[in-house]
C-alpha cells in the first residue's frame, strides 16, 4: 500500500447521469497517481456508465476492500451487486433505486467509519427517491450525519473556483429559515468556514457573511436581523481572531466574492449562495458534507434525467469532486500525523 489517501467513488442513483460521469473521469488520465479510487456499487451499473460514456475502463472485481491493493494500473471495484439497472426506467425517479443509493452510501460510511476508506465523492443521487425509497432525511447530509454519529453544528459547503459558501440554514422552508436566524447559528457556519477553508488549503481564509434582507435592512426599515443578530455577531468573531466582515447585501456579495475578496460566503439561507455558484459553474462546482468525521463530496449538479443515457453528460463537476475529497482527505492524514500521539 502506498502513502496516497483511499476515496471510494459511489457511482450514484442508477437512474440518472451519475455512472456515465464517473465511468468517464475514472478512464480519464487526469486523476493518475493522485489518490487510491475505488468504486463501491454494482458491476452491472459501472457496465451502464462505461456503455453511456463510449470509453474502456478496465477494472477488476472484489467482494471485500480488504482485497484490494494499490497502486495498481486498473480500476478496483467492490462489487455489492446490489443494483440491476434493468429494473428501472432510466430518467425516472425511483424509490427502489433511491433506497438502493441509500443502502450503497451506507456500506461506504461503514468503511470509512472502519478506516478503510479516507473519504467518500458520490455522483448525482436523487433526495426525493432516497426519501421515498426509506431515508427519512431532508437531504444526504443529515443522513451523513446520523450515520456517522455526528453531534453539533454541521453544513453543506459549496465550492466553485472562485469561491466557496457555507449556510446558516440549508434545505427548510424560507418562512422557517428566517426564524432559524441566530448568533449560534451563525457563530458555527462562520467557524465551520474558517475551519474548512483552512483545511482545504487557505492559510488565513477571508469570509464574506451575507445579510438576511434586501439592502441590509436599510437601517431597520424592513428588516432588523441585521441590527439586532448578525452584525454583533461578526463583530465578536471577528474580535476573536476570525477575518469575517459583515453583513453584506446580498445583491453586492457575491460580486465582491467574484473580484477575489473573500475565499468564503456564509449565507442566511439556501437559494441566497446556490443560484451564484450554479450560475457562475454549474459544470464545475462541488458539495461538501463539512464539520463531518468523514470527508463527502459530490457535483454540486443533479441527476440530469433529460440527457441521460445521451454520451454527453459533463463530467466536470465530478473530476473536481474528487479532487477535492482527495485534498481534504489528504489534509486530515496529515494533520494527523502531526499530532503528537497521547501518552498511554
Amino acid at each position: 500500500m502506498n502513502n496516497l489517501p483511499t476515496i471510494g467513488v459511489m457511482l450514484g442513483d442508477v437512474t440518472g447521469i451519475g455512472p456515465e460521469i464517473a465511468a468517464k473521469v475514472l478512464a480519464s488520465s487526469a486523476l493518475r497517481g493522485t489518490a487510491n479510487l475505488v468504486v463501491i456499487g454494482d458491476a452491472r451499473v459501472l457496465d451502464l456508465g462505461i456503455r453511456d460514456a463510449g470509453v474502456a475502463l478496465p477494472y477488476t472485481r472484489y467482494t471485500s476492500i480488504d482485497e484490494v491493493r494499490f497502486p495498481r494500473a486498473d480500476v478496483p471495484l467492490v462489487d455489492l451487486g446490489n443494483v440491476d439497472p434493468a429494473r428501472f426506467t432510466r430518467g425516472q425517479s425511483s424509490p427502489e433505486s433511491g433506497k438502493l443509493t441509500g443502502d450503497t452510501l451506507k456500506g461506504m460510511i461503514d468503511l470509512a467509519l472502519a478506516d478503510k476508506l479516507d473519504g467518500i465523492c458520490f455522483a448525482p443521487l436523487n433526495k426525493g427517491a432516497m426519501h421515498q425509497g426509506g431515508w427519512k432525511f431532508h437531504d444526504e447530509h443529515q443522513m451523513f450525519a446520523k450515520l456517522t454519529g455526528h453531534c453539533g453544528f454541521f453544513g453543506e459547503m459549496n465550492v466553485i473556483k472562485e469561491f466557496s459558501t457555507f449556510r446558516v440554514t440549508s434545505h427548510v422552508a424560507l418562512k422557517e429559515a428566517v426564524t432559524m436566524i441566530s448568533p449560534e447559528r451563525i457563530t458555527a457556519a462562520i467557524e465551520l468556514a474558517q475551519n474548512t477553508l483552512r483545511a482545504a488549503g487557505r492559510e488565513k481564509p477571508r469570509i464574506g457573511v451575507a445579510a438576511l434582507n434586501p439592502h441590509c435592512g436599510e437601517n431597520g426599515l424592513f428588516g432588523d436581523e441585521e441590527i439586532r443578530i448578525i452584525r454583533p455577531t461578526v463583530d465578536q468573531l471577528r474580535a476573536s481572531g476570525i477575518d469575517c466582515v459583515g453583513p453584506v447585501s446580498s445583491d453586492a456579495i457575491f460580486l465582491k466574492a467574484l473580484r477575489g475578496e473573500y475565499d468564503g460566503v456564509v449565507m442566511m439561507y439556501h437559494d441566497q449562495g446556490q443560484i451564484a455558484t450554479k450560475l457562475l459553474g454549474f459544470n464545475k462546482g462541488v458539495t461538501v458534507t463539512a464539520g463531518l468525521r468523514t470527508v463527502f463530496t459530490t457535483p454540486a449538479h443533479g441527476t440530469a434525467y433529460d440527457i441521460v443515457g445521451q454520451g454527453k453528460a459533463d463530467p466536470g463537476a465530478m473530476e473536481h469532486a474528487i479532487r477535492l475529497a482527495i485534498q481534504l482527505a489528504s489534509g486530515r492524514i496529515a494533520a494527523q500525523r502531526a499530532t503528537p500521539a497521547r501518552a498511554a
